[in-house]
């Protein structure tokens, strides 16, 4: 066991950023690897910037405690993968070759993942200095053989949808190797957020996935409260969580949509195109935006739901969900859907542990992973969303797992309409208090958004990290298309739903 004794935070916590212990660098990696290994979850591994040496800094939370454990290290030019003991780490490794121009040595598939310029030494850890970096201009890993071709996919689509390049390596219809290469949404979301909090930093945190405002506004505004040591009113607490499970139903129910789209099966694909936008306008009820903008802000929420309007977000619920629940329950009944969805993209829950999945991804392959149950923060302490999962791992997995998600939000937002506590829905805004460090954790629709903040002397955000839930389940993605038909990657594909800008940043 490791001996290093990390900086334990409750959710939404803060502390002093002089709390987080210094260790050294094998420490460190014994410390990840083992709470890893003990069931906890690794939430971010990334630099810190400091005057000198960047440190590594490892988020890491422990469900069995309801913490989240913090502890860094110094970042040296080259240092041993934690890959290697620690499978869930490989991305933010590859992360931090392309933004700090460190090498994990004996990473197992060191490439870029974004076509970031390194932020320290002028260049990455390929020896490119950013005049050389040509977004999708990389290496790609190929399978070598008799009748072995390549088929390269995007980044321009057919479609209106973001950009993404995936090259298969395939054998006839079969997937041997899948890797994806994105980058091509970079708008340097992170560095928009560091200075004072203010309205432009706001907006920032609600665009970083625009399907997942409430999410993002919801963790970058906790992640603000714990800085300034705001208590953020219950009233407020409940709104907000009424509205997270609100962009949860609606991208859920277009999801089981744009399967059966996927599949062919327009009945499905038909009415819940129609329904997602039904719920879509409940969140415009709530703050005049479809998507949830303007709605939460630092130390509640702008707008206030009256009876008049509770009443009528009930009633539209009940009627979205009795329709919702025939379009789709069409699917379960339908043979030639089944037979498509069954078997198809499997992961096991072993792998799924391994990489680190999050979300509908690792629920689907049973993991009881929820920051809603695991992490309560806000009204989740006190009305709590039942964990659904299932354990094939495949694509019917994935959909039927949305499918409970929305069974149970649906219910969430019942009770929370019909008992909303009394009182304001604002705290008193407070600035950032100086050199704190906190972090917010919150199970977005995708699955867990991580925020991480440190403020200066001066109460200024100097340091900003976000983790999208695409962040840990693009490579997911990739391992669910070995051995699948290339034909059935657009099935797989949307099973999984990521998001490219939430990953890019």
């Amino acid at each position: 066991m490791s001996s290093l004794q990390p900086l334990a935070l409750a959710n939404g916590e803060s502390a002093p950023r002089d709390a987080v212990p210094i260790a050294d660098l094998p420490a460190l990696r014994s410390f990840v690897v083992q709470r890893v290994r003990q069931g906890g979850q690794l939430y971010s591994l990334h630099a810190l910037p400091t005057q000198g040496q960047p440190r590594l800094l490892a988020c890491v939370g422990v469900p069995e405690s309801g913490s989240i454990e913090l502890a860094c290290a110094e970042l040296p030019d080259r240092f041993p993968s934690i890959t290697t003991e620690c499978t869930a780490a490989h991305w933010f490794e590859r992360e931090l070759a392309e933004q700090w121009g460190v090498v994990p040595e004996g990473h197992p598939w060191l490439e870029p993942i974004r076509f970031h310029a390194s932020r320290r030494t002028g260049h990455d850890a390929w020896g490119r200095a950013p005049g050389d970096i040509e977004i999708g201009r990389r290496a790609f890993w190929k399978v070598e053989g008799d009748e072995v071709h390549e088929v390269a996919v995007g980044p321009v689509h057919a479609g209106v949808i973001e950009p993404g390049h995936f090259r298969f390596q395939c054998h006839g219809e079969t997937v041997f190797h899948l890797e994806v290469s994105l980058g091509y949404q970079h708008r340097g979301a992170e560095q928009s957020l560091v200075g004072t909090p203010g309205p432009r930093a706001m907006a920032v945190a609600e665009t970083l996935a625009g399907d997942t405002t409430i999410g993002h506004a919801t963790a970058w505004t906790s992640v603000l409260e714990a800085l300034a040591g705001v208590t953020v009113p219950p009233r407020a607490e409940a709104i907000r969580a009424i509205a997270l499970e609100l962009e949860r139903l609606a991208n859920h129910t277009g999801d089981l949509g744009a399967l059966a789209g996927d599949v062919a099966y327009l009945p499905t694909a038909s009415f819940c195109g129609r329904l997602r936008g039904d719920l879509l306008n409940m969140t415009a009820s709530l703050c005049g935006s479809r998507f949830g903008r303007g709605l939460v802000r630092p130390g509640g929420v702008a707008f206030d739901i009256d009876e008049t309007l509770a009443r009528d977000l009930t009633a539209r619920l009940d009627a979205v969900m009795k329709d919702v629940s025939q379009a789709v329950n069409l699917l379960w009944d339908k043979p030639s859907v089944m037979a498509r969805f069954e078997g198809m993209g499997a992961l096991s829950r072993q792998l799924a542990i391994d990489l680190g999945l999050v979300g509908p991804a690792a629920r689907a392959c049973g993991l009881e992973h929820d920051i809603r149950a695991d992490f309560p923060v806000g009204h989740y302490r006190f009305s709590q969303v039942p964990v659904s999962t299932w354990d094939t791992g495949d694509v019917f997995a994935r959909a039927f797992v949305r499918w409970l998600e929305i069974q149970r939000a649906a219910e969430f937002v019942r009770d929370g309409l019909s008992a909303l506590p009394e009182g304001s829905v604002r705290a008193e805004s407070r600035s950032p208090r100086p050199n704190r460090i906190a972090v917010a954790l919150v199970e977005g629709w995708r699955g867990a958004i991580c925020h991480v903040a440190v403020t200066d002397q001066q109460g200024d955000i100097e340091h900003a990290k976000v983790v999208d839930p695409s962040f840990h389940n693009w490579i997911g993605l990739a391992m669910a298309l070995r051995n699948n038909p290339i034909s059935e990657f657009p099935l797989c594909n949307k099973s999984f739903n990521l998001s490219y800008c939430g990953h890019d940043l």
